[in-house]
């Protein structure tokens, strides 16, 4: 009985479609060529509609492309110019202001060359000028990461590398062998600290971001020519650093942001599970990630990149020179580089905690197949073959021999001694800023970055107070915080008392009247989060780079030769708006 049920079923369904075909086939003569067009069409529709899905996912492309559509309307692409204009002016009377010399009430600019070559005494003098410009001082110890300085020896030893490297090229290994050699001893030295092997291989390249790009062009090249992904793309923790979204952009391959954890800031191992397709050509962990610094679980990272195929990059640019000689110098951390199974890559600056000349880096791979995918090639050029294995042809050797002259300097004891002092600075700043009411830490920050929120006030009114104590810390967004990153400057003595103190007075003021809102830039970054349209928020950055390059003197026919200053920015690896 119940089969016969389940045959009647079957029959209802069957028989409608059986008759829809034998009508197609009397209304439609020559069924095969027919159904073969229209499979073909189909399938070439679909695709072109594939491929036009924006990489970074149908919602944010459909929120594009919704705010385009606003901007169309008269009054709000008024009002939305309007705004523009009056942010542009505030904006160059702001970076004008930074480019002028105390005392002076406009900046000088040097817009043509000389008729005659200025002496040697003239352009030091100039140049001492120049860097004195802005209200910032790295010297007292109170900016946060920007300036990796080694101390004075280091400074002097440096100053003799360049003098003798500065016209040196690796492009040329047969002209500059010895920097070559240099690059390779790096990249060993490193290897051996990231616990790789015989097999460990890599790169210096001029910092973390080209870093990130040539793991993300190296993985794109290898799914596409070893494994035959024609779409690949990545996955990348939320809190992952931009420069992985640059270089979906610049390569042209999909990007997903995978969310992290509320309470301990790290990425959810089950979400990016669940994300994971027959696309995804790599996965990425930090440690720590730059806004919280809190470190992604990456056994379970590469756990899943050993259960899916998918090889693992480990982004350790900012704190990597401070893990590898953790343990050395006393403090435990979960593995995270070669020692665990599933790593395939991992990129760390030496420009930060190695403390070697801007800008430089290590790329290491766990194997040749993956590096030979990050070199470019061309065989066929008539100015012979053209090879490089990083993104410039043409590289510096002499910050190649500044990292290595650095690295030789300092050798196992002396980086463990400076990451003791750093780290031991660091959890004590932690301890002190979780004993000041009204403010929170974010997560549980295992090296050297602290991040601050509040559940009782405006953050960033904190922020402005301690601007204003000549403080330089970075600000964040989604959700509103803003953080330390510590230094070696900053294990100087008296610094850490004088920040805590310094903090817990501002909080102090700040309960006075804790629904105050701020005002001034640091308001403009915050309610710059406010802003569903990104688009515009993009757009006044571009403003900002774009004034950053300017050479127009200030116009004084209002007869105002100071004008009032309303906010202030800096460039510190991303845009930071701050109240100077």
């Amino acid at each position: 009985m119940c089969a016969d049920k389940c045959a009647d079923s079957l029959r209802a369904v069957v028989d409608p479609l059986v008759h829809l075909r034998n009508y197609l086939n009397q209304v439609l003569p020559s069924e095969p060529l027919v159904l073969v067009v229209t499979t073909a069409a189909a399938s070439y529709i679909i695709s072109r509609a594939v491929k036009k899905i924006p990489k970074d996912g149908v919602t944010q492309g459909f929120k594009r492309n919704l705010f385009k559509l606003a901007r169309l309307v008269p009054s709000i692409r008024k009002e939305i110019e309007t705004k523009i204009a009056a942010t542009e002016k505030d904006i160059e009377e702001d970076l004008l202001k930074l480019y002028t010399l105390e005392g002076k009430d406009n900046p000088e600019f040097i817009v043509q060359l000389p008729g005659q070559g200025l002496t040697n005494d003239v352009i030091i003098s100039k140049l001492e000028d120049y860097l004195r410009l802005g209200s910032y001082r790295w010297e007292n110890n109170h900016v946060s990461g920007t300036v990796y300085h080694g101390g004075k020896e280091l400074t002097e030893l440096n100053t003799k590398v360049f003098s003798l490297a500065t016209w040196t090229n690796p492009l040329h290994p047969d002209v500059f062998p010895g920097v070559c050699k240099m690059e390779a001893e790096v990249v060993q030295m490193a290897s051996e600290l990231f616990h790789g092997n015989d097999r460990t291989c890599g790169t210096v390249t001029s910092g973390g971001t080209e870093s990130i790009i040539l793991a993300v062009k190296a993985y794109r090249d290898y799914a596409v020519n070893v494994r035959g992904i024609s779409n690949p793309e990545i996955l990348v923790p939320k809190t992952a650093h931009a420069a992985f979204d640059k270089a979906a952009e610049l390569l042209n391959i999909g990007i997903k942001h995978v969310p992290i954890c509320s309470t301990t800031m790290k990425v959810q191992l089950n979400v990016m599970k669940s994300m994971i397709t027959k696309n995804t050509c790599m996965l990425v962990g930090s440690t720590p990630a730059f806004p919280h610094g809190c470190m992604d679980d990456i056994q379970g990272i590469a756990k899943l990149g050993l259960r899916y195929n998918i090889p693992v990059h480990v982004d350790a640019c900012l704190g990597g020179f401070l893990l590898v000689f953790m343990p050395k110098a006393g403090f435990e951390i979960p593995p995270f580089d070669f020692s665990v199974d599933g790593v395939t890559s991992i990129s760390a600056d030496t420009h930060k905690y190695a403390f070697a000349p801007k800008g430089s880096s290590v790329l290491l791979f766990s194997d040749k197949k993956f590096k030979h995918q990050q070199y470019f090639v061309q065989t066929n050029w008539p100015g012979g073959i053209y090879a490089t294995a990083t993104l410039a042809g043409s590289r510096p050797g002499v910050v190649i021999a500044g990292c290595w002259s650095s690295l030789l300097h300092f050798g196992l004891d002396g980086y463990t001694d400076i990451t003791r002092k750093i780290i031991n600075t660091s959890r004590l700043i932690e301890a002190g800023l979780r004993n000041i009411s009204g403010i929170f830490v974010f997560g549980e920050p295992q090296v050297s970055v602290i991040a601050l929120g509040s559940k009782d006030f405006d953050i960033f009114r904190l922020a402005d107070i301690l601007n204003k104590k000549g403080w330089s810390l970075n600000n964040l967004q989604f959700p509103s915080s803003i953080h330390i990153c510590v230094t070696y400057r900053h294990t100087e003595e008296g610094v850490v008392d004088q920040f805590l103190k310094d903090v817990a007075e501002a909080v102090d003021v700040i309960k006075l009247s804790p629904q105050e809102h701020v005002s001034g830039a640091v308001a403009l970054y915050a309610s710059s989060q406010q802003i569903p349209d990104r688009s515009l928020v993009g757009d006044i950055i571009a403003i900002y780079i774009d004034t950053l390059y300017k050479t127009t003197k200030r116009d004084n026919a209002d007869g105002t030769s100071k004008p009032k200053r309303k906010f202030g920015m800096h460039l510190n690896g991303s845009v930071d708006l701050n109240n100077k």
